[in-house]
């Protein structure tokens, strides 16, 4: 989880950052893709092509970003009152789905060429475009990480992820080359199989997020705390029950009851609690905060179960 200190709050300030990354991300993988392709039809080598395959797999995905994120950053409209955040889990699912058909045609391909071995061509100029694929990834996440400190993008993360992904499947993939051409030539199948079920994996990460933050998880711990601390820390508030914490998008949904005097006017106790609301989006500046005022005699309800 990032620092919520880190957040911009501005939201011209987070679309931008948002629409570059994902021009980015396009930008890298489609450059990428037609370095790989080259490389793989001069070397004929599958973990050559299995880094082909997740670059191209990156440019789907990036894509399903770019208009997942555009959506995403639409204010709130009339069929949509929480706004429409969860576009961007719904592009994480998506891509989840895409790495790991990815990684099962390479596992179906790296068995054939295990079964059917073939030689190597000019493996040098494999190894060369690989080099340059790290390089070019190594600037991307830099800036991907710099846009997820500020944004908490879970659409973002996820690309990050498996551009992280990258970085060790093209570096696996150069020692599958080296092997191969020390003359161990099932060196390169078998790594395009480690790779492919190291994808998988990261798929089923992304996946899991996605569908974390589509059902509603709550917010982590430390952040239920502050909100707590926030709430208990006004002179006024007897004590506090019902914290519920959702994410959407670039949004925190933050819900509370504050326990309050019993004969307090309405009015004062409708002041408190917008000094709380305000202390808590001081916080965290992305909060859509809801307070709900309860006398203190009133026994709070019994706690979910685990």
């Amino acid at each position: 989880m990032s620092d919520p200190t880190q957040l911009i709050s501005d939201p011209a300030r987070v679309g931008r950052l948002l629409r570059w990354a994902t021009y980015a991300s396009v930008t890298t993988a489609t450059v990428l893709i037609a370095g790989k392709l080259a490389a793989a039809l001069l070397t004929g080598s599958v973990s050559v092509l299995a880094s082909l395959v997740d670059s191209m797999m990156d440019v789907a995905a990036s894509l399903v970003n770019l208009l997942a994120v555009h959506y995403s950053l639409q204010p709130p409209d009339r069929e949509h009152r929480f706004g429409h955040g969860k576009a961007e889990p719904l592009a994480g699912l998506v891509q989840a789905a895409f790495i790991a058909g990815s990684a099962v045609f390479l596992i179906l391909h790296a068995v054939d060429r295990l079964l059917h071995p073939q030689p190597l061509n000019d493996a040098l100029i494999g190894v060369g475009m690989l080099l340059f694929s790290i390089a070019a990834t190594v600037l991307l996440l830099a800036f991907q990480h710099h846009v997820i400190r500020r944004t908490q993008s879970t659409a973002i993360r996820a690309d990050a992820l498996h551009y992280a992904t990258d970085l060790l499947t093209n570096a696996a993939t150069i020692l599958a080359l080296g092997l191969a051409m020390l003359g161990w030539p099932f060196a390169d199948p078998v790594f395009a199989i480690g790779i492919a079920l190291y994808i998988l994996h990261s798929a089923g990460r992304i996946g899991h997020e996605a569908v974390q933050l589509l059902m509603d998880h709550e917010l982590p711990p430390e952040i239920q705390a502050r909100v707590k601390e926030i709430a208990h820390g006004h002179a006024r508030v007897r004590g506090t029950h019902d914290v519920r914490t959702r994410r959407s998008g670039q949004t925190y949904f933050i819900q509370l009851h504050l326990m309050l005097d019993d004969q307090m006017p309405l009015v004062e106790a409708h002041r408190i609690a917008d000094e709380v609301e305000a202390a808590i989006i001081a916080a965290f500046p992305n909060a859509d905060v809801l307070i709900h005022e309860d006398p203190a005699s009133e026994p709070p309800p019994r706690p979910l179960p685990a």
